[in-house]
């Protein structure tokens, strides 16, 4: 990934810091539209002096097409292109549909379903234009086939695969789209939501992140529209 520009939304969490340091060890510009400063910092420190030079960050809220538009065109100003694109942001809520709000509902869409509409609007033009780009979006093995229980969550990250498998249709040679499927990742927010779980079959936010930067990669530009579980 040498020489390339990635922006990775979500960047600093805790899948986001994985994808983030395995672009940057690879020789990738990161750019992160932030939101957490603590998050940001505990990013920089696992950072050595040289990947620390390629992270630009700057705050943004992902879930406003305004301020995500207005991050391109910083990332754009400063490096000139726009190589790859990873919506990682998301969020959780369990809840039948009997006892999900609309508020939570509306959330759900917005943290799951709209960062990635947004995302990929954003970074669609400079990519065209160039005639290259790699977009990775994130959506959960748990949904696939859909389940009960998390409904807002599920319809959300389902619709990502719809968006990701929709948007391969549309997109010109040389651009592709995938989604990732992550099953339960061993995160310490997920210990400490589920601190009785058998841990032996989550997997690694760095395998993750390693599927992730496969897709990201010149060599899979024979892969779009496709919906990956790990």
């Amino acid at each position: 990934m040498k020489g390339r520009v990635a922006i990775v939304c979500g960047g600093t969490g805790a899948l986001g810091q994985s994808i983030s340091t395995r672009f940057l060890a690879d020789g990738a510009s990161v750019c992160i539209p932030y939101a957490v400063p603590a998050e940001l910092e505990a990013l920089e420190k696992r950072l050595d002096a040289g990947a620390r030079a390629r992270l630009h960050a700057a705050p943004a809220d992902v879930t406003d097409e305004t301020s995500i538009d207005g991050f391109v065109r910083g990332v754009l100003d400063a490096q000139r292109r726009v190589d790859i694109l990873v919506n990682g942001v998301g969020g959780f809520a369990g809840g039948d549909l009997a006892s999900t709000s609309l508020e939570e509902w509306n959330r759900m869409m917005s943290l799951n379903l709209t960062t990635a509409v947004i995302g990929c609007r954003s970074v669609l033009p400079a990519m065209k234009a160039a005639g290259y780009g790699r977009i990775v979006n994130v959506s959960s093995r748990a949904v696939v086939p859909p389940a009960g229980g998390f409904i807002a969550y599920t319809v959300a990250k389902a619709a990502v695969i719809t968006l990701t498998q929709g948007l391969a249709r549309e997109l010109p040679p040389g651009v592709t789209v995938n989604a990732v499927l992550p099953s339960t990742m061993d995160t310490p927010g997920n210990r400490r939501a589920m601190p009785d779980a058998d841990r032996s079959t989550w997997v690694s936010t760095d395998a993750v992140a390693e599927v992730i930067a496969y897709l990201a990669s010149a060599s899979a530009g024979i892969v779009s529209g496709a919906a990956i579980a790990v």
